[in-house]
């Protein structure tokens, strides 16, 4: 007889509603990485530099988001909806993503001379792959599988935001940059979209975790695809129209979303 999966989720155990707003993660190496990621950007943001302090502003921003994500209730909140577990994602990669992209200083960058349009494939892939059944199931089953789902999201995000946020893109790279934008914009639809009309709830993980809280499975994945097919979406279509708007220079507003420059 076949067993059932072990899961073991980074975030511990699903929590009860009245045990939730005290399943605080004060893991000391989590939180030690996110203060060390947040000196580093804070440090190469130099405040003589045009843009530097921005970029401080934009360092202090992106931990707040990946306190939040990892730090707060919603961690363990996401060991038992999987609604919970797409919201904590949306912060990642359309959040905290963004943000580190703009903290970092415009030399130098990461995605070097890689096309935007590599970058969108390669996150596009990730984002699929671990909402996959499969694939998510094997990321909770051990804290490490849990890492290389959570940093392979924020990594390949943050290269692709640093795409789309970059300041030379103008004229027929500012389209290449619209079509990247609006793309991410299509393949979340469509993942949601997929999760909002399944006809049987597709994670095992959360087969007996989701009632506590007055949702069945199917309500719960439902829930995860309609976040997944709205709100993950805005900041790109904000992007997407700031940069069409960039194309007509008389229509632009003064206030600039461009990435600062070093």
């Amino acid at each position: 007889m076949m067993q059932p999966p072990i899961f073991d989720p980074y975030c511990g155990p699903a929590p009860l509603p009245t045990t939730l707003w005290t399943a605080w993660n004060f893991d000391p190496v989590l939180i030690a990485g996110i203060l060390a990621l947040g000196v580093a950007l804070w440090h190469r943001a130099d405040p003589a530099t045009a843009g530097g302090h921005q970029r401080r502003v934009f360092s202090l921003a992106s931990c707040v988001v990946l306190f939040l994500a990892f730090v707060s209730p919603l961690c363990a909140l996401a060991s038992a909806l999987f609604s919970a577990r797409v919201f904590h994602h949306i912060l990642l990669v359309s959040c905290a993503a963004p943000l580190i992209a703009l903290a970092l200083p415009r030399s130098g960058r990461w995605a070097g001379n890689v096309p935007l349009g590599f970058a969108f494939l390669v996150h596009t892939a990730l984002l699929w792959v671990w909402h996959a059944p499969g694939p998510y199931a094997f990321a909770l089953r051990t804290s490490g599988n849990y890492w290389i789902m959570e940093l392979t999201l924020l990594a390949s995000a943050v290269w692709l935001w640093q795409g789309l946020l970059a300041s030379d893109a103008t004229g027929r790279k500012a389209g290449g940059v619209i079509a990247a934008a609006l793309g991410s914009i299509v393949q979340m639809g469509m993942l949601g979209a997929l999760l909002t009309f399944a006809r049987t709830p597709l994670y095992a993980a959360h087969q007996t975790t989701t009632q506590a809280f007055g949702l069945m499975p199917i309500e719960d994945q439902q829930l995860a695809g309609v976040l997944m097919w709205v709100p993950a979406a805005l900041p790109y279509l904000i992007l997407a129209l700031w940069r069409l708007a960039s194309l007509f220079p008389e229509a632009t507003p003064t206030t600039s979303l461009r990435h600062p420059q070093s």
